[in-house]
């Protein structure tokens, strides 16, 4: 056993101090060698996973697996401060002392002198700092600075926000639910051509003017997918329940027959 490991062995309490220590044991000469192997991006995909399975703790209003999924996501932000560590680049204090900064900063309000009493006073003087902090001069820049790594829905409602922002958008509900119509048609006519590079276009283009009009009629894209596949993933259990009700295989029913029983387990819903 490491010499350094033998104290954590059987601890009462954890502390966040002592996941700093066995980050740093399990990185150095006689820990992990899979530990020792990680790089930033090597582990990039685990962080977004974490951040995932922690949204599904607040989805599912479940404490304790929030409690779980947010120490596995502090282990990536830990694990991350110790790889910058060892390369020189930054570490735990720098990350900590670059988030205070930013909140002092962001909130003068509270630890300065402007008057800022509502939610929405806030925000804008959050957004009006970040500009002025970022050095964004323009809603172009401010689209740029949007993550590519987002979401593809997210990323896509954040860029039309800040088109928004400058009118450059359609001016009435309406046109937005019109373009949906107007670009799967171009969708369908890219498909009878068979041009796979043309379909990819125009499926972008299709996804992109949905987001639209989800972002003016007010619904999160991103969300209402998840709520949508959720759904039907539901319904597809219970269509393959129903299925075997009847001693017979999904993949056994008859188009039609899975229709009928898909309207069914539909409407009960």
């Amino acid at each position: 056993m490491n010499k350094n490991a033998k104290k954590y062995v059987n601890k009462e309490r954890y502390t966040v101090e002592d996941l700093y220590d066995i980050v740093r044991i399990l990185r150095g000469e006689d820990g992990c060698p899979w530990d020792r192997e990680q790089t930033h991006k090597s582990i990039r995909r685990d962080l977004i996973e974490e951040c995932y399975e922690v949204i599904e703790g607040i989805d599912n209003d479940d404490p304790v697996l929030m409690c779980e999924e947010l120490g596995d996501l502090l282990l990536q932000v830990v694990f991350h401060a110790q790889i910058g560590t060892e390369d020189g680049q930054f570490d735990m204090g720098d990350v900590a002392d670059g988030i205070c900064r930013k909140l002092v900063l962001r909130h003068p309000h509270v630890f300065g002198d402007v008057d800022a009493d509502t939610s929405e006073k806030v925000l804008e003087n959050w957004d009006k700092i970040k500009k002025e902090e970022k050095q964004r001069l323009s809603l172009a820049d401010e689209m740029y600075a949007i993550p590519p790594a987002l979401p593809a829905l997210m990323r896509a409602n954040k860029v039309g926000k800040k088109s928004g922002k400058a009118n450059f958008d359609f001016p009435t509900d309406k046109e937005a639910f019109d373009k949906v119509t107007e670009e799967l048609s171009e969708l369908y006519e890219a498909h009878l051509q068979g041009d796979k590079e043309h379909i990819a276009d125009e499926m972008g283009d299709l996804l992109f003017s949905v987001v639209n009009v989800s972002r003016k009629v007010g619904v999160e894209p991103e969300e209402a997918l998840t709520r949508a596949t959720e759904k039907f993933m539901k319904r597809f259990k219970l269509l393959e329940e129903e299925a075997a009700k009847s001693g017979r295989n999904l993949a056994d029913l008859t188009p039609k027959e899975a229709d009928i029983l898909w309207e069914r387990i539909k409407n009960h819903d």
